[in-house]
């Protein structure tokens, strides 16, 4: 049966590729290309194993930057996150999209609470404030 995203190829990934899903991917790299009817320049970042890339935004881009501890690309390489297609606001309408969030959280841990000992030194004063 025809999909209709078929007939839009596009040299990068579009949350349609990802069929719904939630892909865990390693970066490989990220390259800054020309994109788009006026060839501004974007970064795209490229992940191990996978032809096509994602043109990164803003919003990917602060996550990766999150997940990967480091605001320099280079420093992405070997770095795994998680795309998943959802949808967001652009110019007035919802549209498609793709965003990142870190392959696992780690769960909370509940912890037994410290004891504390309260000691009565009587009143502050203002030496006993330290601003």
């Amino acid at each position: 049966m025809p999909n209709i995203n078929d007939a839009f190829p596009s040299n990068y990934l579009k949350a349609s590729d990802l069929q719904g899903k939630e892909v865990v991917v390693t970066v490989d790299r990220v390259e800054f290309e020309a994109v788009g009817r006026e060839r501004e320049m974007k970064a795209v970042i490229y992940f191990v194993g996978k032809q096509k890339g994602i043109v990164l935004n803003k919003t990917n881009a602060k996550k990766i930057i999150e997940i990967s501890g480091s605001a320099i690309t280079e420093e992405w390489a070997g770095t795994q996150l998680k795309i998943y297609p959802t949808e967001t606001e652009f110019g007035g309408e919802t549209v498609d999209c793709i965003r990142i969030k870190p392959v696992g959280r780690p769960a909370m841990q509940m912890t037994k609470p410290v004891p504390v000992a309260i000691v009565d030194d009587g009143p502050l004063t203002k030496d006993d404030i330290p601003f």
